[in-house]
């Protein structure tokens, strides 16, 4: 019987080589829940990202109950106890014309100018999420037609837009949320449609369209989910502007009616008194640049830290 000299198979070093990472190195990689935790921790890292937290929470709270910073009622007035500055007359926060706790009104107010504002974003957040879905999937017509919708939409300072919304649909809360998420659409759209762009040529989108799927099906499973991260980002950043943007209306006018204590409407009141009762004013306004500068903190460290 004939023996086979064979030669000898070299060491596999399954460690390293000077060629690149070895076969046997495995790759770990976090999942959903832990991403949002390591997420978490940096963030609580940064002082002025815990005190951002600490005042939107605050105006949560005070929005869901405002019985736990005040059991006074908002439209109680006494007429002996006007314009009592701050500290005094058992006023924290002083009285207005009417002698009504201005703490207790503008704690009660962060309900119907936080409410709006979660309705606009929520208008935007749907409506250009919907039409940018559209837009970048089919191309074409839709394409078109629904951009240059978005151009004549960006051509007009947002606050304008919005008025001129309001102005014909009619006054109110929940009118001028609608008016503020419409307008915020254009910028929506336009982000999910580059978005969609993207996705779109993925060789798993192609070959779901390819092996036969519907197109709502392949928008549903493959287009959406992997579209959907960016304007959310965008919606967590643009909330602070939609609460500057629903207060400026109520400042204008296009709110709620007296004696709805809407932050905008509490600045407005008040600068009729500026003179002589500066708190009137200055207190609301300081309390939505608060909230504004707040959200604004947050989700900005939020998007830098989601895309490091």
């Amino acid at each position: 019987m004939t023996e086979l000299n064979l030669p000898a198979l070299p060491d596999v070093d399954t460690a390293s080589d000077e060629s690149g990472p070895s076969l046997a190195t495995v790759t770990v990689r976090m999942t959903g829940a832990e991403r949002l935790r390591s997420v978490g921790k940096q963030l609580l890292r940064r002082p002025t990202v815990v005190i951002s937290l600490v005042v939107v929470l605050l105006a949560l709270l005070a929005a869901a109950w405002p019985s736990l910073f005040t059991g006074v009622d908002p439209n109680a007035t006494s007429p002996d106890k006007m314009f009592a500055p701050p500290g005094t007359g058992g006023y924290l926060l002083g009285s207005d014309a009417v002698g009504r706790d201005l703490l207790t009104r503008v704690v009660y107010g962060a309900r119907p100018s936080l409410e709006a504002a979660c309705v606009a974003i929520l208008v935007s957040f749907l409506g250009g999420g919907l039409f940018g879905l559209l837009a970048g999937y089919f191309g074409g017509i839709v394409d078109a037609t629904v951009m240059r919708i978005v151009d004549v939409i960006l051509a007009f300072p947002a606050l304008l837009f919005a008025m001129a919304i309001v102005a014909v649909v009619g006054s109110g809360p929940l009118k001028i949320a609608a008016a503020v998420g419409a307008v915020g659409i254009a910028s929506m759209a336009r982000v999910m449609r580059s978005e969609v762009l993207r996705v779109r040529r993925q060789p798993y989108v192609e070959a779901s369209s390819v092996s036969g799927a519907r197109w709502w099906t392949v928008l549903r499973r493959h287009v959406l989910p992997n579209s959907i991260g960016p304007i959310t980002v965008l919606a967590a950043v643009e909330f602070g502007t939609t609460i500057l943007s629903v207060s400026s209306l109520s400042f204008l006018g296009f709110g709620a009616p007296p004696p709805s204590p809407e932050w905008g409407a509490l600045i407005s009141d008040g600068r009729n008194y500026l003179v002589g009762a500066w708190w009137l004013c200055t207190i609301p306004g300081l309390v939505v640049a608060f909230v504004v500068l707040a959200t604004n903190r947050i989700s900005r460290a939020l998007e830098g830290e989601l895309k490091a």
